[in-house]
């Protein structure tokens, strides 16, 4: 188990060791989360990628590829593999732009709503009951720290932010 200092430190040292350390926090949930899902609810068997792709879609209907790729930050031959296999699974279908009879756009089907709705919910289930087995004190601090993250988050996907 990872230990965190309760010893407040400044500078870029402590910088670089909170960064370290939500980095793998966060690493750890992931892995953690894909690995329970399909131990816990043998049914799902999407890959990531795809679930990922579903929930793009999901809030940004219908969709082109160039859209879709820019959104997941992937080239947009990925994208189109994973459309092609979205495609093939029901979970999507593909349509014409009517702007552009040259364009064709993605969006969800009904058995891709329900499926991705289906994973929301096993994934809701999964962290509840996780969180419900943690200490009050450590509950409400994940819960009190969701605004932060969430603010983090949108730093993270905002194009052109400075890396070092």
């Amino acid at each position: 188990m990872t230990q965190v200092s309760s010893v407040p430190d400044s500078g870029p040292r402590a910088a670089i060791s909170d960064a370290q350390q939500l980095t793998d926090v966060v690493t750890r949930l992931r892995r953690a989360l894909r690995t329970s899902i399909r131990t816990d609810y043998p049914w799902e068997s999407l890959p990531m990628a795809q679930v990922e792709l579903l929930m793009a879609l999901q809030d940004n209907e219908p969709a082109k590829i160039g859209q879709l790729a820019a959104l997941q930050r992937l080239a947009p031959n990925t994208v189109s593999g994973l459309v092609q296999q979205l495609l093939e699974a029901g979970l999507a279908s593909r349509e014409t732009d009517p702007a552009d009879r040259r364009v064709a756009r993605v969006a969800l089907t009904d058995a891709g709503r329900a499926q991705l709705a289906e994973w929301q919910r096993a994934h809701e289930r999964r962290i509840e009951n996780a969180l419900d087995r943690l200490p009050p004190g450590n509950r409400d601090a994940i819960l009190a720290a969701l605004p932060g993250l969430n603010q983090l988050v949108d730093h993270l996907a905002t194009p052109g932010t400075p890396e070092q």
